[in-house]
């Protein structure tokens, strides 16, 4: 049977710690905490479960501290866990069961994370898949009878257990101010700048997004970023020039973006540009494309709820209440799971 390291990072989780705890602690061999500096009784609490609590000084890098987590870990696998998750009966069921009967080849196991879109969190998606459960010490193999080369993409397993996800307040302002830290330093790879564009879009408020503004003029130059991540940048452009009333280099990047296949974010923002100056005939074709025709590239939402409540507002003002009613109900109804292949989300 596999034995198992849980290694967690925390700061002021008074509330949270113990029932996550208690929901790992019967199937686990080792739990291992790292405070990055509690002002609470988090350590407290996290000596009831375990001897093994450490101090680490905050770097401002979620990284540097989780690595120096697993560092500690002593067990075949690590099971990586925030404090605000609470795994049910049903699943620790399920994890005793994977824990009896895993197989020493696999190296990840992928557990399904629920309840992503609550508290405002900046997911597109309730629940999604996510790496959760790995092998600390990691043997390599060789493939191929003839012209053998060693095996570098890791063996992973998709789990049915499913992890609840309970935060008690929204994390966009931490996370913002961290990846505006990251992105002064160095230009972002292509992972994070997509986790920056989305959380922008889905947390942002308009400060964020001007002080974000020279850094995505500076990447939409660049000859090193992909047609999507140029794409990505010129949304997160022309939503901070539409919000901050900026029309001359609204119009500049809305118009070099629309050229090709303009993606559900951009059609949306020159929807609301056209709504906003009460063009409603005007607004219509781009929401309308958003929904039909376009792919969404940073949120889910561009291409269903957020097209479709403008839509609603336009034939509102234009004394169609046939129409804004259709749109308004579409809108209460649409969730990301109803997304065709031409709406994926990157």
């Amino acid at each position: 049977m596999a034995t198992i390291s849980v290694c967690m990072i925390v700061k002021d989780e008074a509330e949270n710690l113990g029932p996550c705890l208690g929901c790992l602690k019967d199937f686990v061999e080792e739990i291992i905490i790292v405070d990055t500096g509690s002002k609470d009784d988090t350590k407290e609490i996290a000596r009831q479960y375990t001897d093994q609590v450490y101090d680490f000084l905050w770097t401002g890098n979620f990284s540097e501290a989780r690595n120096f987590a697993f560092s500690l870990a002593s067990m075949e696998y690590i099971y990586s866990a925030d404090a605000d998750e609470r795994i049910d009966p049903k699943n620790q069921e399920r994890f005793r069961l994977l824990k009896a009967a895993l197989l020493p080849e696999v190296e990840i196991v992928q557990m399904r994370y629920a309840n992503q879109l609550e508290n405002g969190c900046v997911y597109n998606f309730d629940e999604e898949y996510r790496p959760k459960l790995f092998k600390r010490l990691r043997t390599f193999r060789w493939a191929s009878p003839i012209h053998e080369t060693i095996v570098t993409s890791p063996v992973i397993f998709d789990s049915d257990i499913i992890i609840g996800h309970f935060p008690k307040s929204p994390h966009g302002a931490r996370d913002l101010a961290i990846f505006r830290r990251a992105s002064e330093q160095n230009p972002l790879d292509s992972r994070l700048q997509h986790m920056y564009a989305m959380e922008l879009y889905l947390a942002g408020e308009l400060e964020d997004l001007l002080l974000a503004r020279p850094y995505f003029e500076n990447e939409i130059k660049s000859d090193k970023r992909t047609l999507d991540e140029t794409a990505e940048a010129r949304c997160i452009l022309a939503r901070a020039a539409r919000l901050a009333g900026d029309t001359d280099s609204f119009y500049h990047t809305a118009l070099l973006g629309v050229v090709g296949s303009p993606c559900a974010e951009l059609c949306c923002e020159i929807g609301e540009f056209y709504l906003s100056r009460r063009a409603y005939e005007d607004a219509i074709p781009w929401f309308s494309h958003a929904i039909e025709n376009a792919a969404c590239l940073l949120v889910a939402k561009a291409c269903g709820s957020w097209p479709m409540e403008g839509l609603a507002k336009c034939w509102d003002a234009l004394g169609n209440p046939e129409q804004a009613h259709y749109w308004k109900d579409s809108a209460k109804a649409w969730n990301p799971g109803m997304l065709e292949k031409n709406h994926s989300v990157r």
